[in-house]
């Protein structure tokens, strides 16, 4: 009996330091900066973040959620996450390729052959490599967000690589997509996106590509009708935290907040998923007409000089091949009537 109230006693003794602990423990207040709007699949993802962080630290730890770009690009909220002035920020891994190298490997033209193949690569050792890279250079990767998979859409219908050859296409302004579309035939042009709906109804441009949330979101669809699903490149999003603000924290603040962040992944699928079913129905509701009948093939092989000019070092040939090795997820059988 006296054995079991000396350690009920001590069990009480360990909660009330605990509780101490936690009450001398500093509140802290993270910023984080979206150039989507709030009902974007990311900035919801990013405010479910918050929301974990602060029910699992009673308030202690909250995340106020920048959306629409208020403070201010994706190249430019990197550069304040790096110098320490914004604690953390979601964008295209296609913006830290100069910073980070690379983070290329993800954004290349047809490495994932499905969603399932994409997730189960970038949540395995592939992308935790990809991730850890980037600390050298004043960033802690916390997660990969989807993106949906990148497709052609234009004035025309797109179904071979033949339908490219000569045709001004909006990439975004990276060297990697540059080679992309040059690779298709096409001339490419690098435009900042905010640039991009001026671009198609001017006739600056023939053509863009994104996933097609973007294509309804941005309104692109008023102005070009045909989405083809050539589907070239799912390269994800990707939450990037300041290392300097990093270094300033506990390890055990830093472990809530990478629990958190990985936690966040499956509410971003899920509202990913949700989204995605919408905009297509919105967009075809509008008179876009969806291209399904793509020779992906002839967009694949074409992406040698791609590969060839942007894998070129050991670790990326490495990670190419361990992605590439990733297997999905075997298809459901048939259920037993």
């Amino acid at each position: 009996m006296r054995a079991s109230k000396l350690a009920l006693a001590t069990l009480m003794a360990i909660g009330c330091l605990n509780m101490v602990h936690a009450a001398d423990a500093p509140k802290i207040e993270l910023r984080a900066s979206d150039v989507w709007d709030d009902d974007y699949p990311t900035v919801r993802a990013l405010r479910n973040m918050g929301e974990l962080l602060s029910q699992r630290t009673n308030g202690r730890i909250t995340l106020k959620v920048f959306s629409g770009g208020a403070l201010g690009s994706e190249k430019e909220t990197i550069e304040q996450v790096k110098g320490g002035t914004l604690d953390m920020v979601r964008v295209n891994i296609s913006a830290m390729n100069n910073t980070c190298p690379i983070t290329i490997v993800p954004a290349l033209p047809f490495l994932f052959r499905s969603v399932d193949h994409m997730h189960k690569a970038l949540d395995g050792a592939p992308g935790e490599e990809i991730l850890r890279s980037c600390e050298p250079q004043g960033y802690v990767g916390l997660a990969y967000y989807d993106s949906g998979a990148r497709s052609i859409y234009a004035k025309k219908p797109v179904r071979s690589l033949a339908d490219t050859k000569g045709m001004k296409i909006r990439v975004q302004p990276s060297d990697m997509w540059v080679s992309v579309a040059n690779a298709m035939g096409a001339n490419a042009t690098p435009l900042a996106f905010g640039e991009v709906y001026t671009a198609l109804k001017t006739g600056l441009t023939d053509a863009a590509e994104n996933n097609i949330p973007s294509y309804e979101g941005t309104k692109h669809y008023e102005v070009v009708k045909y989405y083809s699903k050539t589907e070239h490149s799912m390269a994800p999003e990707v939450v990037m935290f300041s290392a300097k603000k990093w270094a300033t924290l506990s390890k055990a603040d830093q472990a809530l907040i990478r629990e958190a962040a990985k936690s966040s992944v499956t509410q971003n699928r899920k509202y990913w998923s949700d989204r995605e079913a919408q905009s297509l129905a919105k967009v075809t509701a509008a008179g876009s007409v969806i291209v399904s009948d793509v020779d992906k093939k002839s967009f694949a092989d074409a992406m040698a000089p791609v590969y060839a000019k942007f894998v070129t070092t050991d670790q990326a040939k490495a990670l190419v091949k361990a992605i590439q090795d990733f297997k999905e997820a075997p298809a459901a059988a048939p259920a037993k009537k």
